[in-house]
């Protein structure tokens, strides 16, 4: 009798499918610690801007609160879906970052106009990201046993370039476009039964970018344009504290201050205006100061966590349009991981990049929730052995 209840719950698993509660747990851990983090790093600013302690945390805890409600919805829907819409989202995303270039609705802040006010403000470029995940494998499952040859490449990597393109032109953000760019190869490459071209054209893109860093260093100092400046600084941020190098250099100060332990949770001497919006890309450093190195491991363990369960939904995944989009959301999750923290070390010029789930912004939060539903709503359609 037991064992024919156990065979009877073994066949309700398996029509009913898999859910990953693992992804959705850890998300929420990485949501809440960003939240601890957040309130630590941004209270005392609050304080003195507006008069409220509780400004930063409030705001990012309501719409990290809608966030999770949204994306358990799209869990529920069958992600075939957005094959349909992925064209019209794809189009979306190139007139929306359009219009904060040549439209009023672009907003200004921090030096760049990379923000859309439609009622509420947001990146566009947030919304090609998505675009790229969702279009190129539609287009690639499309294109069938035409996908393999070097034309239908050309192809796929122009789509992506288009959407990286814009994110440079129309929101001046560099960082943005190297990022849809690489979550389009990613995707490109995955889908390509050969590897021999691709690592030609890595060895042709390094070369190409040597090259230019190569010239870089040795004209950077006599140009004007604000990106070599931050190459500059990059280079010497002691001598540029004026210009950028002053942040990077409190961020290393509070990493090397925190030592293993850290000086406890809320104890951060270079969050009280020494780092300008510590909220923002350079939390990471804030982690490091309170938390110590410790703390830093800890939250690269929920990183390295969720970036295995979606590469765990990617190898599982019915078809190749999920595992496809599952592995350009976990390429874009890792890369921004990467850039983010690469930056508070000064390995890296500063690109603002924030980082995921704990860095200070509605937009990163609501897009980044929409791309764990979708790859909560491939895992339901897993099915168990």
């Amino acid at each position: 009798m037991r064992e024919m209840t156990a065979e009877r719950a073994v066949r309700s698993r398996r029509k009913r499918g898999y859910y990953d509660y693992n992804l959705l747990a850890v998300v929420i851990i990485l949501i809440c610690f960003g939240l601890m983090m957040l309130y630590s790093a941004s209270a005392y600013e609050a304080s003195n801007t507006f008069g409220d302690d509780m400004y930063y945390f409030g705001r990012q805890a309501v719409i990290s609160a809608g966030a999770v409600a949204m994306a358990l919805i799209v869990s529920r829907i069958d992600y075939h879906v957005f094959m349909k819409w992925s064209p019209l989202l794809y189009v979306l995303a190139l007139v929306l970052m359009a219009m904060v270039k040549f439209t009023p609705l672009g907003v200004s802040a921090g030096g760049a106009r990379r923000w859309l006010n439609l009622g509420m403000q947001f990146q566009p470029s947030e919304i090609a990201k998505i675009a790229v995940i969702l279009f190129i494998p539609y287009v690639i499952l499309k294109m069938g046993k035409q996908a393999k040859r070097a034309k239908a490449t050309v192809v796929l990597l122009v789509l992506g370039l288009l959407q990286a393109g814009e994110a440079y032109l129309f929101t001046e953000n560099l960082s943005t476009a190297i990022i849809i760019m690489a979550i389009s190869c990613v995707i490109i490459f995955l889908s390509h039964p050969r590897t021999r071209p691709f690592l030609l054209i890595l060895l042709i893109a390094a070369a190409v970018i040597a090259a230019v860093l190569f010239f870089l260093y040795q004209n950077v100092e006599s140009s004007t344009d604000f990106r070599l400046n931050r190459v500059l600084t990059w280079l010497h941020p002691e001598d540029h504290q004026d210009s950028g190098g002053y942040q990077v250099l409190q961020a290393l100060y509070a990493i090397g201050s925190g030592g293993f332990f850290g000086k406890g949770l809320g104890n951060s001497t270079q969050k009280l205006t020494r780092i300008p919006e510590a909220q923002n890309d350079m939390i990471f450093s804030i982690v490091c100061e309170e938390l110590g190195l410790f703390g830093a491991i800890i939250l690269l363990l929920l990183f390295g966590y969720l970036l295995y369960r979606l590469f765990f939904i990617a190898q599982n995944a019915p078809d190749l349009y999920g595992t496809l989009i599952v592995s350009g959301i976990f390429a874009h999750i890792a890369l921004q991981v990467i850039l983010n923290i690469c930056v508070v070390l000064n390995v890296i010029p500063t690109t603002g990049v924030t980082l995921p789930f704990v860095s200070y912004g509605g937009t990163s939060i609501l897009f980044l929730m929409a791309e764990i539903g979708v790859a909560l709503g491939v895992a339901r359609r897993i099915r168990l052995e």
